[in-house]
């Protein structure tokens, strides 16, 4: 617990044999559930994760998608199990060990002190972003996060990629957790949910973490991306 709350991490993992274990292992001791999710994996993600936390650590539970359906509907089975577990803030941190563990009260806190429905990480006011980050992924962040504030009325949004973030149970219960797009472009559109249902979002500054792995975000994501900001507008401006 974290100031008396019942706080869950939700790590949505998908072929992260090489990272999850570790991932796993790094989750502060503060944490009651450890919810995975693997998406549909084929190199024994699952089976690592189980593994990962010492017999008798009754925190961990690893859901199995058979099929992949998108990081997007991992995170919302996993957000789902959370609030059946009781958990009051919900965080999430990606099965590839992106996620610095010691930004974790920080990113937590707003939601257990009340402050915020949604705690989004911004890597890009760190100051080690530009020795850490790529410049073409900093760049197109940045783009992707001009738009979105725009689109969401969110007018201190820096960093809307980032996937290091906590919820709390009342955002859990106010949205239509099925109705979010599934797959590359979930944060932006729960962000157009979010703002749309008028909850608190902020951001707190997180750690950009870098293993020198290749992007998987293509031209069709992109696409996706700006079709779900632009739908996220005129939601809001019919809202």
């Amino acid at each position: 617990m974290l100031h008396g709350a019942r706080v869950a991490v939700v790590i949505p993992a998908r072929d992260e044999a090489r990272w999850i274990a570790e991932t796993v292992r790094s989750v502060p001791a503060f944490v009651d559930h450890i919810v995975v999710v693997d998406d549909g994996s084929r190199d024994g993600t699952a089976e690592l994760a189980r593994a990962a936390l010492p017999a008798g650590d009754e925190r961990l539970e690893v859901l199995v998608h058979a099929e992949a359906r998108g990081v997007g509907a991992a995170i919302v089975a996993g957000y789902r199990r959370a609030r059946a577990l009781g958990a009051l803030a919900v965080a999430v941190m990606a099965g590839d060990g992106q996620m610095d563990p010691r930004d974790l009260p920080r990113v937590v806190a707003p939601v257990v002190a009340g402050e915020a429905d949604y705690v989004k990480g911004d890597r890009l006011r760190h100051p080690d972003v530009w020795r850490v980050m790529p410049l073409a992924r900093l760049a197109a962040t940045a783009a992707l996060a001009a738009l979105t504030r725009r689109a969401a009325g969110l007018d201190a949004l820096s960093d809307s990629q980032c996937g290091y973030t906590a919820i709390s149970a009342r955002a859990l219960d106010a949205l239509d957790l099925g109705a979010l797009w599934p797959r590359y472009g979930y944060p932006n559109d729960l962000l157009a949910a979010l703002a749309a249902r008028r909850l608190r979002v902020r951001e707190v500054n997180v750690r950009p973490v870098y293993r020198g792995e290749a992007s998987g975000l293509r031209a069709r994501h992109v696409l996706t991306i700006l079709f779900l900001i632009a739908r996220g507008a005129i939601r809001r401006r019919l809202s």
